[in-house]
């Protein structure tokens, strides 16, 4: 069994922040932009993605595949199961993160559904039947922002930070999919390090052709890359949700100003009471103090505000949090 790290040092942790940023980047290019040997990043990154400290992967799209129907829940549990229930949910293929939250007894979770069917048989057949789970909120995720698909954790200079992620401009029309895209998303998605070639033999197909499918997808934002790591290894030790209600004709301007703040990792237009979900990380809750107060306490038309400390995470980025689940 892989045992991921407890703790990280400031070249761990730099590291990571450049695979954050740009998960494929060449060990070339990891030392050049940290100034560091190539031997050095090789010696220090392999470790920690063999034993799942860093988890490169990829997650689709929803607004790229009109079949997808992207949903944040809010659940309600009796704390003697939330443990069990965050585990269930951890397990379904189209969850997306699960973490748990509050007090311990509230669970939020982003989902990918397959369809309108899906989600009906979610909210009216699968949560009901689910012992301990008391009540429960859906709320549709009509736009995420995608400023927020490249993040380090603010541990990189704006320098290198722009040096290794693309700047995110809102793509053309959705590219007609390619027999082969499916099948190189569920390889990304399991090691989006994995290389041309090791993906060619993996899908019967040349590098060639894997080289160009995987700048399509990423190009036409059909899919994000991304490198999962536990952030309080990278010293941002406080998480939250943040639940933002805005004036309708504010609300793609405030969406697009916070996903661009070096502390906001995730940022999405909602239905429901509160139009906008933003996920935060800080080192500590003088920091998320910080944020309330000077950064979202400075935009203009923000009508209410809920923060729901992350007490726990059991899944991101679509992967299981190893140390979480066995």
């Amino acid at each position: 069994m892989r045992h991921p790290r407890q703790e990280l040092d400031e070249t761990d942790r730099r590291i990571a922040a450049v695979l954050m940023a740009s998960p494929r980047a060449s060990w070339r290019t990891v030392a050049e932009t940290l100034r560091l040997s190539e031997r050095t990043i090789v010696r220090r990154a392999t470790p920690l993605l063999h034993d799942g400290t860093l988890r490169p992967t990829a997650v689709r799209n929803p607004s790229r595949f009109p079949g997808l129907i992207p949903m944040a829940l809010r659940i309600r549990c009796r704390p003697s199961r939330i443990t069990a229930i965050a585990a269930g949910l951890a397990r379904r293929p189209d969850t997306v993160w699960v973490d748990i939250l509050g007090g311990g007894d509230e669970i939020s979770a982003v989902l990918f559904l397959d369809g309108p069917q899906t989600r009906t048989a979610l909210l009216l057949r699968d949560l009901p039947a689910t012992t301990g789970a008391q009540a429960w909120d859906a709320y549709d995720l009509m736009k995420v922002f995608p400023a927020g698909f490249a993040w380090s954790a603010g541990l990189l200079t704006t320098g290198q930070f722009s040096s290794l992620a693309p700047i995110l401009t809102e793509p053309g029309d959705t590219p007609e999919l390619h027999p082969l895209d499916d099948a190189l998303i569920d390889q990304l998605t399991a090691n989006s390090r994995a290389g041309y070639e090791e993906l060619a033999t993996r899908l019967g197909t040349s590098a060639s052709t894997v080289r160009r499918r995987l700048d399509v997808l990423v190009s036409a934002h059909m899919v994000r890359l991304a490198c999962e790591v536990d952030l309080g290894l990278l010293g941002m030790d406080t998480e939250a949700l943040l639940w933002i209600a805005t004036g309708p004709g504010s609300l793609e301007a405030i969406g697009l100003e916070l996903s661009r703040h070096p502390q906001v990792r995730f940022t999405a237009a909602t239905t429901g009471a509160a139009n906008l979900l933003v996920a935060v990380a800080t080192e500590d809750l003088g920091g998320l103090y910080t944020f309330l107060t000077r950064t979202v306490g400075s935009i203009d038309d923000i009508r209410s505000l809920e923060v729901t400390r992350i007490l726990g995470s059991v899944k991101r980025t679509g992967r299981i949090r190893p140390s979480v689940i066995s």
